[in-house]
């Protein structure tokens, strides 16, 4: 008997010694395949695959833009084995769209690291009789209600841009919904919906294909990705709306794990291939700390909560 129980306390000794990660790893993407968070999670979860020789597998948990999936993971064990990709939407946004929320962004999250902020882009269909922002204005104001604009899901960056851009250029349009940029993408080059305002790498290629009529940048600069592009802020002064997509854990995940994710993925970004792909695809990556990528979040909660409320968006 004593050395029966001798050896089970050295199995459970040995397992709590296992280095991280001693298993398989989820990261939750609360947004449907395809999408920039689902691109760029199973990006880097193919490399971390690769350098920690356990399986990184991805889960697109959707719904409620993305609420479902960002409260699943916020309920799940801190061990370092369930992370989520948060966004502009779930941990910006959200708290100031949705009249209640599952989950605290702030509180029930340890944040890992910022991993990109993509620039976005206002697209319209070929049907569309605009060439420039201010003919869509002008196009807009002389037949209300008839444009559509698509999004790929309430509270994400594509939603409130739309209606950031019906509120500054006071323009009455139709707000269509999608679960996912790809669907809300498909669904416009079928000529479903008048416009886009959609990240760089998921519409710049449309674009370029000509499928898509590219009208502006909707950050405060023009993009290197396409510099012949003016941004919709030189028409209208102060529109400004950029994705961002960044890994966190549940609160109370051991800071070492967190340092470790922090660590690898710094890494990973900063490799010649991904440097190269984020230029073409128009996004932006700065290496940052998981305090750094806390104060982030908690500054965009701050900066989106007045233009939220000013759009008189809300989700009940």
């Amino acid at each position: 008997m004593k050395r029966w129980l001798a050896t089970l306390l050295l199995v459970a000794s040995s397992a709590l010694a296992q280095p991280y990660p001693s298993k398989p790893i989820k990261i939750v993407v609360p947004f449907p395949a395809g999408g920039i968070a689902d691109l760029y999670a199973r990006l880097i979860g193919a490399r971390l695959t690769e350098s920690w020789g356990q399986p990184i597998l991805i889960e697109n948990r959707t719904g409620a833009g993305g609420n479902i999936g960002a409260d699943a993971v916020a309920k799940s064990a801190p061990d370092g084995y369930t992370l989520v990709t948060g966004s502009f939407g779930t941990h910006a946004v959200n708290v100031s769209l949705f009249s209640s929320m599952l989950y605290d962004p702030v509180k029930d999250f340890a944040p890992i690291i910022l991993i990109i902020e993509a620039e976005g882009l206002l697209v319209v269909h070929p049907s569309v009789p605009a060439q420039s922002v201010p003919e869509l204005i002008a196009y807009g104001r002389a037949n209300p209600g008839k444009l559509t604009f698509a999004s790929a899901g309430m509270g994400t960056a594509s939603h409130l841009a739309g209606e950031l851009f019906k509120t500054m250029a006071h323009v009455e349009m139709t707000h269509i919904p999608y679960k996912g940029n790809v669907p809300a993408i498909t669904d416009m080059l079928a000529g479903q919906t008048s416009l886009l305002f959609g990240t760089m790498p998921t519409v710049l290629p449309h674009a370029k294909a000509g499928k898509l009529r590219a009208l502006a940048t909707i950050g405060t600069t023009r993009s290197a990705a396409a510099p012949d592009l003016p941004t919709v802020a030189e028409t209208l002064p102060g529109f400004d709306v950029n994705n961002w997509v960044g890994f966190l854990a549940p609160a109370g995940t051991p800071n070492d794990i967190v340092r470790k994710w922090n660590t690898e993925v710094n890494k990973i970004m900063q490799g010649a291939d991904i440097k190269q792909r984020l230029v073409t695809e128009g996004a932006r990556y700065s290496p940052n700390t998981p305090e750094q990528f806390g104060a982030f979040i908690k500054s965009e909660i701050a900066k989106w909560a007045p233009v939220v409320k000013a759009s008189g968006a809300r989700v009940d």
